[in-house]
């Protein structure tokens, strides 16, 4: 199924690519790996050997999606932590061996493998065959990711959990299909902010869905149903009053409870502050407004609607949880009531 991905479009015609796909240099290879995914120390099983690396990418959203193999046997440790992200290692052939709590677990082909690895200690061994299809993603966007579709940001129980998901039978080899597929249309790698974001979102869903189950965790009924009863008002009427900005001191209040206790349950059952909350509301409540109002109310109009005064901040806070400014929100809004 993912045999061509990232090699042949979804015309089954070869890719071109802007960057140089091969290489037998290891300093070649290493800028490559700390591009795409982060900072790792690399041994070869071969003290002697050369690589005969695959290095291709491509971007959907924050997603980096990577077609590599080094061509040899390796050994790699020592993942930087504080880069922040989030492997997928996907086997197209040959296998991995993937360390877990108290062992390692091998990976071969259309089987996956995800990592946290700014909160987990990770190693792997490649067998000179292995391909991969991987994934790096920041942290940060799937636990808002997380928090937009589930409610709630898990903690280290899903972050620090190192499983193997997917398999041949599984929903996520064919959504890896899929999305290679979107992005590799003719002429090559698909330059569309949309379907970028699009893929973007489904994927990472798809993961936390894939990831939590693996891990033993229930994201749909977990940690939003076991919150006490204040924190869930508390949502309800920052949902409900978003537009107006409540203070966290107000919503408190109004909930019977101090600040600090509310802060504290947020933190313990949300993973995130109540003004987090807020602000990620406002914010889809903002960019709501921008896809459906007439075009001809200005993107500063709706912000000032909505309280905000400093635009500068607004469009890169906008920009880091959506992907794009209001302006091309507002864009593509524009362009869907063009008359054709």
């Amino acid at each position: 199924m993912l045999e061509h991905a990232l090699v042949l479009n979804a015309l089954g015609e070869p890719i071109r690519h802007q960057s140089k796909t091969h290489s037998a240099d290891w300093d070649e290879v290493e800028d490559f790996c700390r591009s795409v995914y982060m900072r790792y120390r690399v041994r070869p099983l071969d003290r002697m050997s050369r690589p005969d690396a695959t290095m291709i990418s491509a971007k959907a959203g924050c997603v980096t999606m990577t077609r590599f193999a080094y061509g040899t046997g390796i050994h790699l440790d020592r993942f930087d932590p504080d880069a922040g992200n989030i492997l997928v290692l996907n086997t197209l052939r040959g296998a991995l061996d993937h360390q877990t709590d108290g062992g390692s677990v091998a990976t071969g082909a259309g089987e996956s493998f995800v990592v946290d690895c700014s909160r987990a200690e990770y190693w792997l061994e490649g067998d000179p065959d292995h391909m991969q299809l991987n994934l790096t993603i920041p942290h940060q966007a799937i636990a808002d990711i997380a928090e937009r579709w589930f409610g709630f940001v898990p903690d280290d129980r899903l972050w620090a959990s190192r499983v193997k998901i997917g398999g041949h039978r599984s929903a996520w080899p064919a959504l890896l299909d899929y999305a290679t597929r979107a992005l590799t249309q003719e002429g090559g790698i698909s330059s569309d902010a949309a379907l970028a974001r699009h893929i973007e979102e489904i994927l990472c869903v798809e993961l936390l869905r894939q990831w939590s189950a693996a891990a033993g965790l229930n994201l749909e009924t977990g940690a939003r149903c076991a919150a006490p009863g204040y924190v869930r008002a508390a949502e309800e009427i920052m949902e409900a009053e978003a537009r107006e900005a409540p203070s966290i001191g107000d919503v408190a209040q109004r909930v019977g409870v101090s600040a600090r206790t509310l802060s504290g349950g947020f933190q313990k059952f949300r993973g995130i502050s109540p003004r987090a909350f807020l602000s990620a509301r406002r914010l889809e409540g903002f960019r709501s407004d921008l896809e459906k109002l007439p075009g001809d109310v200005t993107v500063t109009t709706i912000a000032t609607d909505w309280g905000f005064s400093n635009f500068g901040a607004l469009a890169g806070r906008y920009r880091d949880r959506f992907g794009e400014t209001p302006s091309q929100t507002r864009a593509r809004k524009a362009g869907r009531a063009r008359p054709h």
